[in-house]
């Protein structure tokens, strides 16, 4: 397996107590897999990212336990020298506000350079001419004109392609992509997966695809891993997820996705608010939000129960959410 978490645990000190932003998480990816990690805002899916990139701002944040493999290395246990040489060159990040992540100061085509300058030696000639390249590997129109421009003279779907070409300026084995799509428009969010996936498959890289919009992961992903309260509430294949949630919360996030066919009906919505993580409730944390809580619910912490070989659900009623 290319990345395998296991049991990663994460903590913020606040001043209203510990924060468990994630709890014992473990998932896996494979080279030329695409693993959806899906939940609402809150739920862990960048800090677990961020963890496995070893960008996690520390403090206030600290990873507190779990293992996370690359490769077969444990990159808790590498020195942080180590751990930059990683970055960039075998494992990369996309960030979902593409303005902010990039120096406004610097042309994006001294930016693209800079990775072969310094992981690669290259001079600042051939660096360019590379930059050039990967800005018309990801369809930016004009490369060579444009390649002097600063990131406010493109649009919010050029800043992201260019975020796009620098993770794979190294061509590394894995990219995780942190809510790639927010803030832009329908047909440009079209575009930008299309274009990420083209290249995953060019480059039989694994994908870790960080997301709120179930719409997106339909089409791109293989997996998905479900989040809530810094947990994973359940792991499938896509297509078992969308044919029948095995978790009520994953049928929640399922039943909130409009529908053409449904058109005049009232939005569903899953009632109340994520727990607060400094005071995660006792026993399964969904169980004041959801429908089919009983008392054991309020008590007992569920396991991942094994659905399937491939399958797995944090639910003590798993059966009857499968069933409908």
């Amino acid at each position: 397996m290319l990345l395998e978490v296991r049991d990663l645990h994460v903590e913020f000190h606040t001043r209203d107590g510990v924060a468990k932003a994630v709890d014992g998480v473990g998932y896996g990816v494979d080279a030329g897999e695409t693993l959806a990690v899906l939940g609402e805002s809150g739920s862990g899916k960048s800090v677990t990212a961020q963890a496995v990139m070893g960008i996690l701002d520390t403090p206030p944040g600290r990873i507190t336990g779990g293992e996370v493999l690359f490769q077969g290395r444990d990159l808790l246990k590498l020195k942080e020298e180590e751990r930059r040489r990683v970055r960039g060159a075998e494992m990369a990040m996309i960030f979902q506000d593409a303005l902010s992540s990039l120096n406004p100061v610097l042309s994006v085509g001294d930016q693209l350079a800079e990775m072969f300058t310094v992981h690669r030696g290259m001079s600042r000639r051939d660096a360019r001419a590379k930059a050039v390249e990967l800005m018309d590997r990801v369809r930016i129109p004009a490369a060579r004109e444009r390649v002097g421009q600063y990131p406010h003279q493109f649009s919010g779907g050029m800043r992201q392609r260019i975020m796009i070409a620098m993770a794979l300026a190294l061509e590394p084995a894995l990219i995780i992509a942190d809510e790639p799509t927010t803030a832009l428009d329908v047909t440009v969010q079209a575009q930008v997966m299309e274009l990420l996936s083209e290249l995953q498959r060019e480059y039989d890289m694994g994908l870790i695809l960080i997301t709120h919009d179930l719409g997106v992961v339909a089409d791109v992903a293989d997996r998905i891993a479900v989040m809530y309260a810094g947990r994973i509430v359940e792991s499938a294949p896509v297509h078992d997820i969308y044919k029948a949630p095995a978790h009520p919360y994953t049928r929640g996030l399922l039943d909130s996705v409009p529908r053409l066919d449904l058109k005049g009906r009232e939005l569903y919505a899953i009632k109340g608010l994520p727990p607060n993580l400094t005071h995660v409730p006792p026993g399964c944390a969904f169980h004041p939000r959801c429908p089919l809580a009983r008392d054991v619910c309020r008590t007992d912490e569920p396991p991942l129960y094994e659905v399937s070989p491939t399958r797995g659900s944090a639910c003590h009623f798993w059966r009857e959410c499968l069933n409908g």
